[in-house]
């Protein structure tokens, strides 16, 4: 674990613009989520109504569709976005260093 609880988790080359990465960090399922315009979020990586993995879903601009029940999830905030989703996913910090992506969870 890097200091202050950071974790490298992957280089910035690792991901490309608009994909995503399953992670696994201390045994919770992550998702890294790379967007269009460059931007680095972090999300819980099951969905809150089913479980199934939201990096087996579609990325979209900044919004994930869980591939079970078609609910969107926004990235960089967690909120539910549509039916039948009723709660939010927990989002965690992401940071970049030099060519490093950086995450911290908890």
């Amino acid at each position: 674990m890097a200091e202050g609880g950071w974790i490298r988790v992957a280089g910035v080359a690792d991901i490309a613009p608009g994909e995503m990465m399953p992670l696994e960090i201390g045994g919770k399922p992550i998702a890294l989520f790379h967007l269009e315009d460059g931007a680095w979020h972090a999300t819980d990586n099951i969905c809150t109504h089913a479980y199934a993995l939201l990096t087996d879903g579609w990325l979209e601009d900044h919004e994930i569709e869980c591939p079970l029940h078609a609910g969107r999830f926004d990235v960089r905030t967690g909120a539910a976005l549509c039916a039948p989703l009723s709660e939010p996913i927990a989002t965690h910090r992401v940071r970049v260093e030099g060519e490093d992506v950086m995450v911290m969870v908890g």
